[in-house]
């Protein structure tokens, strides 16, 4: 069966914007999402961690991973909204036969992340009230709220590793269908690129963590001992170390073991070569600044530096993935060349909207600042 048959038809609607401005927000929007996500995705099994076996020092860390939680996973959901609508918009062709493939893990998705939202605020009303001697059964919830981000992370890996993974869909419909009627329970496990990219992307998002841990013990612990920020920072290194070492391993199988010849040739030639190799070696500038501060101790502006340094290795992974993505695609079709037939009164309303978001955004995090400051200690 030719794939391209499963390929959604053309909308007669067109692009609302031309793509460049679908692109441009789909970027943007996925990269303001890494920052929260990233932090509850890796953050919440390193607080369990540290609450497991990190002594008291680890449990103090743990605490201050744990509280912000149900505010950082506001921030994500709420800017994962952006880059998700883009793609629905820009990708529609492929990103809803991907997600009718594996309708159920899709849906399902939903549901972990309501209850992982609600097993955060359990152990954090359990932090409030409890302290330092967490009831067991909020311990659990905890093991259990991980489990569901790893789950949900696994999901949509699945899910936009799929969208381009058009070769695959006629033998996954075939397979997970009755009488034609796809089943919905399809996943890309045997998509080779899937794995690299999950790990690739948990390994990211132990490094933002890191740099927040560095934040939080400079900007939002005025109060803590001495010797805990300097054990922040140690434990930031360490932290963002494994995730460097992980990204590299997993960014590497990624490149080198899953991409076609052709790609890896576009990729490294030309104006890509320098966005590849910023897009690999970005990771270490954060990881240098941590270790700086280890060595000669935090203050506000390097810390400023260190998560400055980060958004922009998220924003250069959010590019090259992007340019991956449209060649990926590229053999099945283009997607620059929909036509475009501009709707000016949803596009104003975005802009608008999108704008008072970032004003509640900027009040939240100084609700977080003031929260933060006086749970110190």
């Amino acid at each position: 069966m030719d794939p391209t048959t499963l390929i959604g038809p053309s909308s007669p609607l067109g692009y609302p914007a031309p793509y460049w401005f679908l692109i441009t927000f789909k970027v943007l929007g996925f990269t303001l999402h890494m920052v929260p996500m990233h932090i509850w995705y890796a953050g919440v099994l390193l607080a369990m961690l540290l609450q497991w076996r990190g002594g008291e020092v680890g449990r103090q860390l743990s605490r201050r991973l744990m509280r912000p939680m149900p505010i950082l996973i506001a921030l994500g959901i709420n800017f994962g909204i952006v880059p998700l609508l883009f793609t629905q918009v820009a990708y529609y062709k492929v990103f809803y036969p991907a997600t009718i493939l594996m309708a159920w893990p899709w849906v399902s998705i939903i549901v972990l992340l309501t209850l992982a939202y609600y097993g955060v605020y359990i152990y954090v009303a359990g932090l409030r009230t409890e302290g330092a001697t967490i009831a067991r059964w909020r311990q659990a919830v905890g093991w259990v709220t991980a489990a569901f981000f790893l789950l949900i992370g696994f999901f949509f890996s699945n899910a936009f590793s799929l969208m381009t993974n058009v070769r695959a869909w006629p033998d996954l419909w075939l397979r997970k269908s009755i009488g034609g009627a796809p089943l919905g329970t399809a996943l890309n496990t045997e998509d080779p690129t899937l794995w690299p990219r999950w790990l690739m992307m948990f390994s990211l998002a132990l490094t933002t963590t890191a740099v927040f841990i560095i934040v939080d013990a400079e900007w939002f612990a005025p109060q803590e001992r001495p010797n805990y920020r300097a054990a922040a920072r140690r434990a930031a290194l360490m932290i963002s170390t494994i995730g460097v070492i992980g990204f590299a391993t997993t960014g590497s199988w990624y490149v080198f073991g899953t991409w076609p010849a052709e790609l890896r040739e576009s990729m490294f030639r030309g104006p890509l070569r320098a966005l590849t190799g910023l897009t690999a070696i970005s990771p270490g500038i954060p990881w240098l600044l941590i270790l700086w501060q280890w060595r000669k101790g935090g203050t506000r502006a390097r810390a400023v530096a260190t998560a400055v340094a980060q958004v922009l290795v998220l924003a250069f992974n959010a590019i090259s993935r992007q340019i991956v993505q449209n060649a990926e695609l590229g053999q099945f079709l283009d997607v620059t060349v929909e036509p475009v037939r501009l709707q000016w009164s949803p596009l104003i309303l975005f802009l608008l909207l999108f704008a008072i978001g970032l004003g509640v955004v900027a009040w939240m995090l100084r609700r977080l600042k003031a929260i933060r400051t006086s749970e110190s200690g």
